[in-house]
């Protein structure tokens, strides 16, 4: 079965990947970026290869995103799946259901701070930036490998609120929803309260393992990721169209504060664009 990191693009699922993998494929809990990979992100164009799409066509996958995760399934195992996948049905299509799918966790982010690793990621300005994070129909795909694998990648984001509330509204699996400040925060507590979570919905009866979970935390500080990546290089970090060179994959972190890098104009706008999920999740 699948258990889900679902999040808006740029709101801590890699961090809180880094944790997981830390945790639950080491021995140790010590963070090494070769685990990180043993969190997949679904769609992929690997997962429908045995399938007849056009690579071409925007949405020619979505008709087989059960099929794939079936495919997945086949042989009976938890594997923990990142997405920024709207939850819900596009072109009368599914994206999961109760039967490939145990649980998820969803992490939110104040679309503030959001906005500024947008615009570092997919080099935007402000107006397009915040122009993206609006955008009902929006969607993503690897523009690097596009001659190649088309729209094989392709997943439907919507927009900030709509992919959130598309997780939240949903009751076909159990879920739990994180903010990433509180995970910034009191990483220790929440991680562990993650952890609990999980291992209560994929009926996993293992004691807790305070130690792993201390190094997982640990070693998964933004510092220790950003050094990782100056050195290692980082899987998911893309070309820059404008000097064909990797952008930074970890940014700014805990540096990434808006009341001190947004302008007041763009401040404004994001917050009344989602003012009412500014007042339902707390945020000032």
């Amino acid at each position: 079965m699948i258990f889900w990191i679902a999040s808006y693009p740029k709101s801590g699922n890699t961090w809180l990947r880094a944790l997981l993998s830390s945790y639950y494929y080491t021995k140790d809990g010590k963070y090494d970026q070769r685990f990180i990979k043993k969190i997949g992100q679904f769609p992929e164009k690997k997962h429908f290869e045995n399938f007849e799409y056009d690579k071409n066509i925007i949405t020619g996958t979505t008709k087989y995103w059960l099929k794939a995760q079936e495919k997945i399934n086949l042989d009976k195992n938890l594997k923990f799946f990142k997405t920024h996948n709207m939850f819900g049905a596009l072109n009368n299509s599914q994206f999961t259901d109760n039967k490939n799918s145990i649980g998820a966790i969803y992490i939110i982010r104040d679309p503030r701070n959001v906005i500024t690793s947008l615009k570092n990621h997919y080099e935007l300005d402000d107006d397009e930036a915040l122009k993206w994070m609006v955008n009902k129909e929006n969607y993503i795909y690897e523009i690097e490998n596009f001659e190649k694998d088309g729209y094989g990648n392709f997943q439907f984001i919507g927009s900030w609120n709509m992919n959130y509330k598309s997780w939240k509204i949903q009751k076909k699996i159990p879920i739990k929803i994180i903010k990433y400040e509180d995970l910034l925060n009191e990483t220790f507590v929440v991680f562990k309260d993650i952890v609990k979570f999980i291992n209560t919905v994929t009926l996993n009866k293992q004691k807790i393992d305070l130690n792993k979970l201390k190094n997982s935390v640990r070693t998964t500080f933004f510092d220790k990721l950003k050094d990782d990546e100056e050195k290692n290089g980082f899987s998911e970090s893309v070309v820059s169209k404008k000097n064909k060179k990797k952008i930074p994959f970890f940014y700014l972190g805990p540096k990434n504060n808006w009341k001190e890098i947004l302008p007041k104009k763009l401040q404004i706008k994001i917050y009344d664009s989602f003012e009412n999920e500014f007042k339902e999740l707390g945020y000032e």
